[in-house]
């Protein structure tokens, strides 16, 4: 069995990874990437254990094809997601570093309980 701070890590590291590969390649424009980071918050703010999700896109990589649009690209994400799991709470994030969209435990802290007195 998990301990609680096992488990809000591993609960804010699956979220990450299933918005990266559900969201890449989605069509996207400078015009709609507000709408797009709101539905991607308010999506995986749903899901078990989610205590907060911010989402930013970089619209400087937003650059237009023909038709208008681009593809959502890894690079784009800049994500951070708080999960609470017992008395633990995880932060991690999504983020470009080094050329590359890096996700990472930011930190895991746990509620110090409440005394009797």
């Amino acid at each position: 069995m998990s301990t609680d701070r096992e488990q809000a890590a591993f609960e804010a590291g699956i979220k990450l990874g299933a918005l990266y590969h559900q969201w890449v390649g989605t069509p996207i424009s400078v015009q709609t990437a507000s709408g797009v980071e709101a539905v991607i918050e308010q999506s995986v703010g749903l899901q078990p254990f989610v205590e907060q999700i911010d989402v930013t896109l970089d619209r400087s990589l937003m650059n237009a094809n023909a038709f208008g649009y681009t593809e959502l690209a890894g690079l784009m994400f800049d994500v951070t997601i708080r999960t609470k799991v017992g008395a633990t709470t995880c932060v991690a994030a999504l983020r470009p570093e080094n050329g590359y969209p890096l996700m990472r435990i930011v930190s895991c802290d746990e509620e110090e309980p409440l005394s009797d007195h």
